[in-house]
């Protein structure tokens, strides 16, 4: 029974008003819990386990803290902050040993050991420059840019709609010298990115990328099947080849090979820009963006 359903037990006809409001704070009180008592947290897989192991690498991640710095265990992060790439990475190093026949201990120790074990490092403003591909992947700008921006995105994730118009402010400002390269990235956590990310690219196969890309976003809380082929009608595709696109394996070995791109990039959240192959970590608003762009731009002009 839900926590729902046992608050309208105990209100049946009356003060469904007040019981609103405990529903709120019995809800917060549940999030806030949880994750101490969950067997299937996002983002890890505890196939191949014994049930003793499971209750191992459970027990091991509910009482260690995340190493991400966000002062919380590391069952508690994937739980309320599943695009957290610490607490997956240190649960599945804890989860693969212990698959792998290691014992508790040496769980612990390979764990410790891998790049999750360590708080991460202050993070520069531009990483080093890694090799992206990006063919047949959508792009808006001038061909002959100075300048690629290659963005990994989810349609589910906020950060990556509020990113639009801080990009398209960027784009604005660098009409000729600015090309903007889309790569799908969706998250385990997001349920409906997945099959978001394969109707953005049957929409790409039609030249109706950024429409799609658009009206997803705008849409972004029911992106379910009917909604994604009600959108699709309203930017007007071809709905028999859309379809036939959308379910297809090349299409979904598109999606597989981007996010791959990405893992090897080095992204592990969503939005993740890289500038000319040097992963940004800085904001994303205009002005800061500038700063970066236009030291790029003189390099760019010293080596002609």
């Amino acid at each position: 029974m839900t926590f729902y359903n046992r608050i309208m037990q105990v209100f049946p006809m009356r003060g469904r008003w007040a019981a609103a409001g405990l529903l709120l704070a019995g809800g917060a009180l549940l999030l806030a819990q949880e994750w101490q008592t969950m067997t299937q947290l996002p983002g890890l897989d505890f196939s191949g386990l014994s049930p003793a192991k499971v209750n191992t690498a459970l027990r091991l991640i509910r009482n260690h803290n995340c190493n991400c710095g966000c002062d919380m265990k590391m069952a508690e992060c994937r739980v309320k902050d599943p695009g957290c790439g610490w607490s997956k990475g240190w649960s599945n190093e804890v989860i693969n040993a212990l698959r792998q026949g290691k014992d508790e201990n040496a769980a612990l120790a390979a764990a410790s050991a891998s790049r999750w074990g360590h708080p991460p490092a202050p993070p520069k403003l531009l990483d080093t420059a890694v090799a992206i591909p990006v063919a047949g992947a959508p792009v808006k700008g001038p061909a002959d840019a100075a300048i690629t921006l290659v963005e990994f995105s989810d349609f589910q994730c906020p950060y990556c709609a509020k990113a639009i118009k801080q990009l398209d402010a960027v784009m604005h400002a660098y009409p000729t010298q600015v090309k903007l390269i889309f790569k799908q990235y969706p998250l385990d956590s997001h349920g409906q990115a997945l099959l978001a990310a394969q109707a953005a690219i049957a929409a790409n196969q039609q030249g109706k990328f950024w429409e799609m890309h658009d009206i997803m976003f705008a849409n972004r809380s029911n992106l379910a099947r009917p909604s994604l082929m009600a959108l699709a009608g309203r930017i007007g595709l071809d709905m028999k080849r859309f379809t036939a696109d959308l379910d297809s394996m090349s299409t979904r070995k598109t999606v597989e090979r981007d996010q791959q791109d990405g893992d090897k990039a080095g992204v592990e959240g969503t939005p993740t820009i890289f500038i000319d192959g040097q992963r940004y970590n800085g904001s994303l608003d205009l002005e800061p963006m500038k700063n970066v762009i236009d030291a790029e731009l003189k390099k760019t002009a010293k080596k002609k």
